[in-house]
């Protein structure tokens, strides 16, 4: 029973059999409320934080399958392609061999002779039909009262973390996912977010945005500011849902646009990562690179830590990236929630933690009880409140 709660660091658990679950519990709330003392504060986001509102990997496996039983021909292809695939329903494995074979037959004939091209067309089609699907999984509608609690769940982890004391930096969130649960929390509680688009009518991506910061005068007779509070910095990095390539605007050096309305049609590009093998090679583009080169930044920075939730260490790209900032910083600590196939947490590396198990039925590490359990409320304003109280309180008293 006990080994269901388990802390390891540097590949060794930290508890002794004596150990009983609620002291276990209680000692990884202590140890993650020391971590947030460190001045600058990263959170990685999978796919495992929307999960239930957004469908996993087999699930989108599912849905494609039943959108395709109306296209005979594709379905047939389809199935074909699976059957030489080691790993079954797996739709990154599917989707990496059509966009290398399209690949293949566009460059292996010449314009002309690809729009007579039966083959490409076929395989375009498929493609399409994919990634329209996945799309509209991806796509929900947040305001819908059965995806209620998963909003809460973003705004509750805003409200506990975004008031950090004005003297640190800013949260920092980086996320592969493509929705907008973060972007819709975060407005829903009023706390400023960067995410590199300009502001206005029409919004368009601007990575020197992330060098900027909220700040408020603190006296109007002088020129004296400092930074709010309630502010984050949010960092997409395979795309989002509500992001477009957009050509119409020539004074901007980037061709991304952010727009209210998720939408997909046929003359327009979404500017998301779809699940493939080939993740590493589309996100050497732009607004990738951009977004990428931020990631590896933060990590750089001293007295950094670095919490995983709901990642699956299934991206070569971000993997690189945290590995190369453990072997480059020596102040960097990472956490990572979830028992997790991959062997940075067997390293003998007492900055690398790991943290899973089940505790009364639930499983500590998933974002619901992370965010509900685990983490601590480090409102600044709070803090200033209870001081002032107990300094009435012993007013009082006297």
């Amino acid at each position: 029973m006990l080994e269901k709660i388990l802390f390891k660091q540097g590949g060794i658990s930290i508890f002794t059999d004596e150990i009983d679950e609620d002291k276990r519990i209680e000692t990884i709330k202590s140890r993650i409320k020391e971590m947030f003392n460190m001045k600058n504060i990263n959170f990685l986001f999978g796919s495992g934080t929307s999960v239930g509102a957004i469908p996993t990997m087999n699930g989108l496996y599912d849905s494609v399958v039943a959108r395709l039983k109306s296209y005979t021909e594709h379905l047939k292809e389809f199935k074909n392609i699976e059957k030489r695939i080691k790993n079954k329903k797996n739709l990154e494995d599917i989707l990496g061999i059509l966009y290398s074979y399209r690949i293949y037959q566009k460059n292996n004939f010449d314009e002309k002779e690809n729009e007579k091209n039966d083959e490409l067309k076929k395989c375009s089609e498929l493609i399409d039909l994919i990634e329209d699907q996945i799309f509209n999984e991806i796509n929900i509608k947040i305001n819908d009262s059965k995806y209620q609690s998963y909003l809460n769940l973003y705004q509750t982890f805003y409200l506990k973390l975004a008031l950090r004391n004005k003297d640190l930096s800013r949260l920092n969130i980086f996320t592969t996912n493509n929705d907008l649960f973060n972007e819709h929390a975060l407005d829903s509680v009023n706390i400023h977010y960067i995410n590199g688009f300009s502001r206005g009518v029409n919004r368009y991506f601007n990575p020197a945005l992330f060098n900027y910061t909220y700040s408020k005068r603190m006296d109007t007779s002088i020129e004296k500011f400092e930074p709010v509070e309630n502010m984050v910095y949010l960092y997409k990095i395979h795309g989002s849902i509500n992001w477009i390539e957009d050509n119409t605007n020539s004074n901007s050096f980037f061709n991304i646009k952010e727009i209210n309305e998720p939408k997909r049609e046929k003359d327009i590009e979404n500017i998301l990562i779809y699940p493939t093998p080939t993740k590493q090679n589309k996100s050497l583009g732009s607004p990738y690179v951009e977004l990428f080169r931020e990631f590896q930044k933060k990590l750089l920075e001293p007295h950094s830590i670095l919490f995983v939730i709901g990642y699956s260490f299934s991206d070569e790209h971000v993997n690189n990236i945290i590995y190369q900032a453990l072997a480059t910083n020596s102040t960097i600590n990472l956490v990572i929630f979830g028992e997790i196939n991959n062997k940075i947490v067997e390293i003998a590396d007492n900055r690398i933690i790991n943290i899973y198990g089940e505790y009364k039925g639930e499983k500590i590490n998933y974002f619901s009880y992370i965010v509900n359990n685990l983490l601590p409320n480090i409102d600044a304003f709070k803090s200033q409140d209870n001081l002032l109280n107990e300094f009435i309180n012993s007013i009082k008293v006297r």
